[in-house]
Formats: structure tokens, sequence, C-alpha cells
């Protein structure tokens, strides 16, 4: 069996980690809180993440970064915001043989980078992969039915990936098309942080439904600019992953923007609910979008609500009334 290394004990991580250790691998779960391990070691459970949800004792849980050395797979857990600094950190303490991890979504700031092409930037001469999809720690962790995708340049990784993971609670797909995953995971979050703002608003379901499908269009557009496979954003990492942060109060991005909906200030709202990977999404996107030459009328008048002090049913309106188009005009 395995040596897996989870580096981030939040949600998402620990249930990782309990999935690995489930199907027989050595696990340890690396975090720098030596509060949170404490308090996982303590209680036997995530009591803030995953409330409920016993964590086989056989899992080890440190902040002592010796812990990832002779890894077969370290597998990063950490909010977007720190992928890099995370990567540098821990570098003395991996070899060119370990199959790298991405399971964070989001987009670098400044690079505009995906997750997994901030690891590889870090780490060029090893295999990196992406754990991406509908999957909801909180679901995970309970054992609930999740299917996700597992991506990678590098098909043998995937299916390591794959092999790791994969149970009869948990099923993972094989994809070939990083870029596009990673693209899909991230852009959703904007688009679920502008459903949430339409709740807030007491919009209907109709109005939910046209912004999920025109979100995945906007999604799709740019991704595919960016390189993706436009199938791609028709799976689990596209459209999957934008239907269960949409419509779930799981989704910080969604609670975020119920708030905003509801009069809170944007970065108020970010303080309350937590990381809200969506906000800063939403720069990148806006960014890319510009450079691309691709049209996203619903991310660029969620950048002008955060970051401009746009008032949200105005941009709603602005969504409306815009110029009269085909369906399936391109941007």
């Amino acid at each position: 069996m395995a040596k897996i290394t989870i580096l981030g004990a939040g949600g998402f991580g620990v249930s990782l980690a309990i999935a690995a250790f489930q199907n027989g691998h050595t696990v340890t779960v690396w975090d720098i809180s030596q509060q949170i391990v404490d308090a996982i070691l303590r209680d036997g459970e995530h009591k803030t993440k995953l409330p409920g949800v016993k964590i086989p004792k056989g899992i080890g849980f440190t902040t002592d970064p010796v812990c990832m050395e002779h890894s077969d797979m370290v597998v990063f857990v950490v909010p977007s915001l720190y992928i890099r600094s995370v990567a540098q950190r821990v570098k003395p303490y991996l070899d060119e043989n370990v199959i790298l991890v991405n399971a964070s979504k989001g987009l670098e700031e400044k690079t505009f980078l995906t997750m997994s092409q901030v690891i590889q930037s870090e780490y060029p001469d090893n295999a990196v992969g992406v754990i991406t999809g509908p999957s909801h720690a909180e679901e995970v962790g309970r054992g609930v039915p999740t299917t996700v995708v597992a991506a990678s340049k590098n098909e043998a990784a995937a299916v390591q990936i794959q092999e790791t993971f994969s149970s009869h609670t948990l099923r993972i797909y094989i994809n070939t098309d990083p870029v596009g995953c990673e693209i899909g995971g991230a852009l959703k979050n904007i688009i679920a942080l502008a459903a949430g703002i339409c709740d807030g608003l007491h919009c209907g379901d109709n109005t939910k439904a046209a912004l999920m499908t025109r979100g995945i269009h906007e999604i799709t557009n740019l991704g595919v600019k960016m390189g993706g496979r436009a199938e791609t954003f028709g799976g689990l990492s596209g459209i999957g992953d934008l239907i269960v942060t949409c419509c779930s109060m799981h989704s910080r991005n969604r609670r975020a923007g119920i708030l905003i909906g509801e009069g809170t200030s944007p970065e108020d709202a970010v303080k309350q609910v937590g990381t809200v990977e969506g906000y800063y999404c939403c720069h990148a996107a806006w960014e890319l979008a510009q450079q691309h030459g691709v049209s996203m009328p619903i991310t660029e008048q969620l950048y002008h609500i955060l970051f401009d002090g746009a008032e949200p049913q105005q941009a709603l309106n602005n969504l409306m009334n815009r110029p009269k188009k085909h369906e399936y005009e391109e941007f």
C-alpha cells in the first residue's frame, strides 16, 4: 500500500484522508495550525468542518513537515491563495518521484495559473494531477455517494489517483484535460456567488436556472480559449460542480452571495462566511476574459458588485437588458 500525505486539515482534506485510509493506505495529514491538529487528536473528529464524522485513529495528524518524506502521493488541499507558498515550504521534503495532486479550486491572482499549474511550476519534474468535481466535504466525509474526476496529462498518474481514493461511495472517473477541469472548478465559484446574490434578492427558480445555464456558457467559452476541451465543461468538473455549488447551502460562495443580495457588503460577507474562492477568482477571471477577448457578462456584473460598489439589483437589470442575441451565438 502507498504512503499518502494530505496537506491541509480542512473538511475536504480530512475526507480524502479517510477515503485513502479505508483503502488500506498509510495516511498522514499535515497542517500549519497546531491548534487544529491538537483539536482533531483530542476530539477524534473535526468538529468545525466535519461534525459527527469519526476519524480513524490510524490516520496521523501533525505540523511536522518531515512526515512528507518518502511519500508516494502528496495532496494539496489548502486555500488557493496559499498553494504556491505551501508548495515552496514543503519542497525540501519531496522528491521527483512523488505524485502531486491538487484538490483546491481557484486561479492564482497575478499569474492566472490554475492550481495544478502553480504546483507544476514549482515541481517541473513531478507528475501532477487534480481531484475535482461536485464534492462537498460534509457529504464525502459521511460516505454520501459522490462522483468526481482525477485529471492529469500523465494518464498513469490519474489512474493512480483513481485507485488510491475510489470506494463504494466515492466513484472517480479519469480525465486527461486538467486545464478544463480546473477552469470549471474555479469559475463555477463565481457563478455560485452570483446565484447566492439572486437568492438574497428573492429571485425565483427561473432566475437561477438562467444564471446557471448562461454561466456554464461563459465558463466554457473562456475555458476553451485557455486550452480546455469543450466537452469537459459538460461533465462532472463543469456543469456537475456548478449545480452542486449553486444549489446547496454547504456552498460558502452561495452563502456569501445571499448575504450580499440581502445588503451586506462583499467584504463583510466574506469575513462572515470564511473562505469564498469566487470572491478572489472573480478578479482573475475578469482580467482573463479581457485578455482573451471573451464576453462574460455575469462575471463582469459580479466584478462591479464586488469591487466597484455596484448595487446587486442594478447589476441584474443590466444583465436582463443586454442586446438581444441568438442563444448559441459565439461571444
